[in-house]
């Protein structure tokens, strides 16, 4: 099981430095981070390049275990006072009525829920005092799981809604575009509830990063390789954002097997 843990915290780190190196290539903020509305933020230039400097630091912390937890508070933070100042209000204020218009907010919110449980996953040293950052940012930990959850059970709902959208996505070699949508769908409310709830955490988190790591090999990766130009590179964005959530899952089953 330790493996598991191990293999979680690395998809989830390459991932985010992914989305970082990313940033260098492609013009302008990922819009998963700050939403697409120029006179607040200026979409290029040191702000870009320092959030990306920021984004590979802390995945290098996470993947050679240095101060790997403080990292992950601070990354889980960073990402909720986007979600709270930035993509809120962007969302309430704009697209209210729109479930698919919350995806980059509600991803966000994954994001920092993703990065309190990957805390979450290191335990303190118990001949060392925790520094008064970690005791601090470490009250949210136990609040990463909803905001995990929370993605999956909207997005298995958008899937719903736009069923056939998502069936568009399925690889046509695949076949059953519309039966792989809706088991899509229920997987992931299933999942969310899982985790809201923490009935059967442990084994259904498992079973949701092996589907979104199965997603990140047999569609993700494909659709990048195939059109690495389209919407200033989000095919490849979907990649990464893939692979994290995958470790999400991963780590939540080894940190839950009790």
């Amino acid at each position: 099981m330790g493996k598991l843990l191990t293999a979680g915290r690395i998809c989830f780190a390459l991932g985010i430095a992914g989305l970082g190196l990313q940033q260098f290539f492609y013009p302008g903020f990922r819009p998963v981070f700050i939403p697409n509305w120029s006179e607040a933020v200026p979409a290029s230039g040191p702000l870009v390049y320092l959030l990306s400097v920021g984004l590979i630091a802390a995945a290098g912390c996470i993947l050679f275990n240095f101060y790997a937890k403080t990292a992950s508070l601070l990354l889980g933070t960073v990402f909720l006072l986007f979600f709270l100042i930035l993509h809120l209000p962007t969302s309430v204020f704009q697209n209210l009525t729109s479930p698919g218009a919350w995806t980059n907010a509600l991803k966000i919110l994954a994001f920092s829920g993703g990065a309190l449980i990957i805390a979450g996953s290191y335990e303190d040293d118990e001949s060392v005092k925790p520094s008064a950052l970690n005791r601090s940012l470490g009250k949210l930990i136990p609040l990463g799981r909803f905001f995990f959850g929370v993605m999956l059970v909207i997005f298995g709902i958008d899937h719903f809604l736009y069923a056939q959208f998502v069936a568009t996505l399925v690889p046509e070699w695949i076949g059953g575009n519309m039966f792989w949508t809706y088991f899509a769908a229920i997987a992931l409310i299933g999942s969310g509830v899982s985790l809201i709830t923490k009935i059967k955490i442990s084994l259904v988190s498992l079973l949701m990063g092996v589907m979104i790591f199965m997603w990140f090999l047999i569609l993700h990766i494909p659709r990048a390789i195939a059109m690495p130009e389209l919407d200033n590179g989000n095919e490849i964005t979907s990649v990464f954002q893939a692979l994290a959530f995958s470790g999400v899952g991963f780590v939540l089953a080894y940190v839950y097997r009790k």
